[in-house]
């Protein structure tokens, strides 16, 4: 399985901006965004499973939505209303598993696939 995001880039604060993971060699997985700021951790960003099951993290609910073609084998991030603490590398993640209910999401050891990552940088 090989992933590949992109569409990062430059925008303002309280703009939007839609990042796009191409997946090849794949199918039927769970699929993923993480984000890595400067001098932290890479924390979660929201799931999708292959039926369009979601879970978000609460820092980004009711600004950010992910959806996925499945025909296309790519999965989006649409990032609305972004905050300087939105600024980072994002990163897509795949696995066969599919319980986005159980914590399992939230951990990056847990993931079995990732692609390189794309800087969004928000500024003020």
């Amino acid at each position: 399985v090989q992933l590949q995001a992109s569409g990062g880039g430059l925008v303002q604060a309280g703009g939007s901006l839609r990042l796009s993971c191409a997946t090849s060699g794949s199918t039927g997985y769970t699929v993923a965004w993480f984000r890595q700021a400067p001098g932290k951790g890479r924390e979660f960003v929201a799931a999708i499973t292959w039926s369009g099951g979601r879970r978000y993290a609460d820092s980004v609910k009711g600004r950010f939505t992910i959806s996925r073609d499945n025909a296309r084998s790519t999965v989006y991030l649409q990032m609305n209303s972004l905050k300087r603490e939105d600024m980072a590398v994002y990163y897509c993640a795949a696995d066969t598993k599919s319980s986005i209910g159980s914590d399992w999401v939230l951990l990056t050891n847990r993931w079995r696939y990732w692609g390189p990552g794309t800087l969004v940088t928000v500024s003020s």
